[in-house]
C-alpha cells in the first residue's frame, strides 16, 4: 500500500510518535511507499516563521533533507491537484486539507490523518 502523511503526522513521526495510532505507525514502517507532500512542506515553514511550530526547526529548514533520512518520497502539487482540490463540494475549508485530499484521491494513495473531517472529502484515509 502507498500511503500520503498528513501534515500533523509527519510531525508526529519526527517529534511525538507516540502521538501516532498503532495502525498509523505500522503502515507509516511497513508501507510500500510513504510520501510527504510539497504543502506539508509550505504548512510547516509557514507555522514556523509565525512561531507556531512547537517542535526543532529540522522540517521548517531542512525540510526535503529531514523527509529523505526516513525514505519518505516527495509528492509535488500539479495543477490538476488544485484544481481537484478546488472543486471538493464539501464545506471543509482548510486549503492544506484539501490539497491533501485530491493528492491522495489523484495519485491513488491513503492518507494517514487522524482528522475526521478530511472523510468529508471523500478520500481514503488510515488512522
Amino acid at each position: 500500500m502507498k500511503y500520503l502523511l498528513d501534515t500533523h503526522a509527519l510531525l508526529w513521526w519526527f517529534n511525538e510518535p507516540e502521538r501516532l495510532s498503532p495502525t498509523a505507525h505500522a503502515a507509516i514502517v511497513d508501507g510500500e511507499e510513504v510520501l510527504v507532500s510539497a504543502v506539508s512542506a509550505m504548512e510547516i515553514s509557514i507555522k514556523y516563521r509565525k512561531g507556531r511550530l512547537p517542535y526543532p526547526s529540522s522540517l521548517a529548514l531542512r525540510f526535503a533533507e529531514t523527509v529523505a533520512t526516513e525514505a519518505f518520497l516527495p509528492l509535488a502539487i500539479t495543477v490538476e491537484h488544485a484544481q481537484r482540490a478546488g472543486a471538493y463540494s464539501s464545506a471543509h475549508a482548510d486549503p492544506w486539507d484539501r490539497l491533501l485530499a485530491a493528492q491522495a484521491e489523484i495519485d491513488g494513495l491513503r492518507l494517514i490523518s487522524c482528522d475526521t473531517q478530511i472523510a468529508t472529502l471523500g478520500v481514503a484515509t488510515l488512522w
